[in-house]
């Protein structure tokens, strides 16, 4: 078969078994759903409304971090990873049956995406939690708006491969309607809360640019709306258009955010980005060596750390509020470890693009208003679980 024939044949066979792979429960995304017996959490109807637990049963997050959805674009073998990784989302949604989801980082990989609007691929990997009508959230990894890398290879035989760019035709194949500019993380911000009122994603102050995804959800009792039970607190980490870190400008954001809705500390509080902190790779260090008391299966590789430590760190390490953050980025890793009075955590692997061939899955949060606890586990693809620790002691 000719390389022509054999890239349309992938291409299309992929667009087939996308759509039978994400099979939409519903069509849109309005109203309140019941699945599995668990309430769906009603949708917000303004910016700003929050998300509300159910009375006698915890609120239960699934993580899904580093699904890398447009790896390979052009191949055969990449669109397949892409299946996988939804298989992989639907097995832990119907399993767990969350009532929320956060997608955390790493929902692209913008830098082997050629066509304009990369938000195609954002929305495929969102579709299972979508066609459950579950809500979610997202912040971006240093993948989602990366610059596209040519491949080496396409300058030598055969040559660059044929493209399939244009989004309404099928049949047609071409350099003009494709693009290599990438997508702006504003942009995909814009594209994911345009076109899905399931969406709890905020574009954060803009005085925060370059960063985007920077904002705080409040999880409320499911008899007051204005009582809180936890905070969440979303950071973009950067990489991709512009360095690896969190900037002192968020974190004198968190700062004034966190004095100004939680001043006296009364009130739980977790934190979610992408690529880990420095404190990371040190704590790593630390239990390892001297007493390791860790949770987790995964021990597979080096913390790969932000560039730099500009006051986060010191901001979360002296509230005493500041109960665990998550971060993805390290496929190779999916342990909690206590640092000071927090845990620092790691997501699980759930995509399968992305390096690494370790087994796939998602870490579950579990929250619990009275008296308050928060439970975490891993929830693999084949349906077992592992790694249970409470994280609220």
């Amino acid at each position: 078969m000719s390389l022509n024939r054999l890239m349309i044949l992938s291409i299309t066979c992929f667009s087939l078994l996308f759509e039978l792979a994400s099979t939409a429960v519903g069509s849109g995304d309005q109203g309140v759903s019941i699945h599995g017996g668990r309430r769906a959490v009603a949708l917000r109807t303004a910016v700003g409304d929050n998300l509300q637990m159910t009375e006698g049963v915890p609120f239960k997050i699934a993580l899904f971090a580093d699904l890398h959805f447009g790896e390979d674009a052009w191949t055969e073998w990449g669109p397949q990873q892409d299946v996988k990784s939804v298989k992989v989302m639907s097995s832990v949604l119907d399993k767990e049956q969350p009532d929320f989801v956060v997608y955390l980082g790493d929902v692209i990989t913008a830098n082997n995406i050629p066509i304009e609007n990369a938000s195609l691929y954002w929305d495929q990997a969102i579709s299972p939690t979508r066609d459950r009508k579950i809500p979610w959230a997202s912040v971006f990894g240093n993948h989602d708006d990366a610059a596209f890398e040519w491949p080496m290879d396409w300058f030598s035989a055969p040559g660059i491969p044929p493209l399939l760019c244009a989004a309404k035709d099928l049949s047609f194949l071409g350099g003009e309607e494709c693009s290599f500019k990438g997508t702006t993380r504003l942009e995909l911000m814009k594209k994911e809360l345009d076109h899905n009122s399931l969406s709890f994603s905020r574009s954060g102050p803009k005085n925060l640019w370059p960063s985007v995804s920077n904002y705080v959800l409040q999880l409320s009792s499911w008899n007051d709306s204005k009582s809180p039970v936890a905070f969440m607190y979303f950071f973009d980490s950067g990489g991709g258009s512009y360095p690896e870190v969190i900037s002192s400008a968020q974190a004198e954001w968190f700062r004034q955010k966190s004095q100004e809705i939680n001043p006296d500390s009364r009130v739980p509080e977790i934190i979610l980005w992408h690529i880990p902190s420095k404190a990371y790779k040190k704590v790593a260090h630390i239990s390892f060596v001297r007493n390791n008391k860790c949770v987790g299966s995964l021990f597979m590789e080096d913390v790969a750390p932000q560039e730099a430590e500009l006051g986060i760190m010191k901001l979360l390490e002296k509230r005493p509020s500041v109960k665990a953050i998550f971060v993805g980025h390290n496929h190779g890793l999916d342990w909690c470890c206590p640092n000071k009075q927090m845990w620092l955590c790691f997501a699980r692997h759930t995509g399968y693009g992305g390096y690494g061939n370790w087994p796939k899955g998602s870490r579950i949060l579990e929250f619990s208003q009275n008296p308050f606890t928060l439970k975490s586990w891993i929830r693999m693809e084949d349906g077992h679980s592992h790694s249970k620790i409470i994280l609220s002691s």
